[in-house]
């Protein structure tokens, strides 16, 4: 009698036990699962650098096209909310940029998060008005570019890659409104325009950013701790109009017969950009004891780029009405701005304002 190898012996048990080789049994077999579907994420596209090639910007949809490998990372949504540059966005188009992106919230549970381009030249500003009117714990991550899709190192794509998978990233929710730029995250309160070319002019100063887009995964170390979006008091649903706010610079020998040109003008509040911690210069002390005798809240920042102003009574306004003199806290001059607009369209109390000023 021919013997049985042992392999051919092995052949034929397998064979017995499991009628096709190598499948597993029944009894041992693991219990498919289905693959759970890429975040939703939605494109507002403005306009900006980041769209405007020579011969014509491109649409919310090219740059959808742009970013090859998107959708490893989300699946993409896209509209066209405008096409122009940052500066020429109204404070109207602010306002209804605000509430679209409360609405798409609002109406599509499964939206992971929103990204939203803007030029660079006052991106951080829209941020910072996002920051305080979106109702959502949800990311909504501003990108823009410093180079323009005709010209060579154009990194717009790169930009907008990072800002969809910032926004499909669970970690992102909570943080308020975040800005993405050369592989940086950062909060829309505290970042700012530090040059007028260089790729890496985003910067949060001596705060730091929040996290980096690395090519593994999105990395975050630390959160705002300000109240923001989801915990923000202030409500656009049904603002026409913000009220007028305008900025003056302080600078050696300034007048302050524009500042009461301003408040003639129709302005509810002023905010001063002083040297230092609150120094005005020539007769601008003047200009606000006026714009004071109005009813005119004028708020006191620094032009400086960081730093502090306390609160307490600025020498120039020593003889105004102590409940319109405001401090900006930390808010650069333009940001200050636009927390008083939304502040003003809640309360005329000085005190009020002051607590919005030091938890924004």
């Amino acid at each position: 009698m021919r013997r049985t190898r042992p392999v051919h012996l092995i052949l034929l048990l397998t064979a017995l036990l499991c009628p096709r080789l190598g499948e597993a049994s029944p009894q041992t077999a693991a219990p498919a699962q289905s693959a759970s579907p890429m975040p939703k994420v939605r494109l507002l596209a403005t306009g900006g650098t980041i769209s405007n090639r020579a011969g014509g910007r491109l649409s919310a949809e090219e740059l959808i096209r742009s970013m090859p490998g998107l959708e490893r990372y989300a699946r993409p949504k896209f509209e066209q909310f405008a096409n122009v540059a940052s500066s020429q966005l109204t404070l109207k188009q602010w306002l209804d940029l605000a509430r679209r992106i409360n609405g798409l919230f609002k109406d599509d549970p499964d939206l992971s998060g929103i990204v939203v381009t803007s030029g660079t030249d006052t991106l951080e500003e829209t941020a910072y008005f996002l920051d305080l009117t979106v109702k959502s714990d949800k990311p909504v991550v501003v990108v823009g570019s410093m180079r323009n899709p005709s010209t060579l190192g154009y990194e717009g794509a790169a930009n907008l890659l990072d800002g969809f998978r910032v926004a499909a990233e669970p970690a992102s929710r909570g943080k308020g409104v975040l800005v993405v730029l050369n592989d940086e995250i950062n909060s829309a309160r505290e970042v700012t325009k530090t040059d007028a070319l260089r790729l890496h002019t985003f910067q949060s100063r001596d705060y730091g950013v929040l996290g980096v887009v690395d090519a593994d995964r999105v990395v975050y170390y630390r959160a705002p701790v300000t109240r923001h979006t989801k915990e923000s008091e202030f409500d656009v649903s049904s603002i026409e109009e913000l009220p007028r706010v305008d900025v003056v610079l302080v600078y050696q020998g300034a007048t302050g017969d524009i500042i009461k040109a301003m408040v003639d003008q129709g302005a509810k509040g002023i905010v001063i950009a002083s040297a230092g911690a609150g120094a005005t210069s020539g007769t601008q002390g003047e200009g606000m004891q006026y714009a004071a005798a109005k009813g005119v809240f004028v708020v006191t920042s620094t032009r400086t780029g960081s730093g502090r102003i306390a609160s307490r009574r600025p020498s120039a306004m020593a003889s105004a009405t102590p409940q319109l003199r405001i401090a900006a806290e930390d808010l650069a001059p333009v940001k200050a701005r636009i927390l008083l607009m939304l502040a003003l369209t809640r309360t005329k109390d000085g005190a009020e304002i002051q607590r919005m000023f030091t938890q924004y």
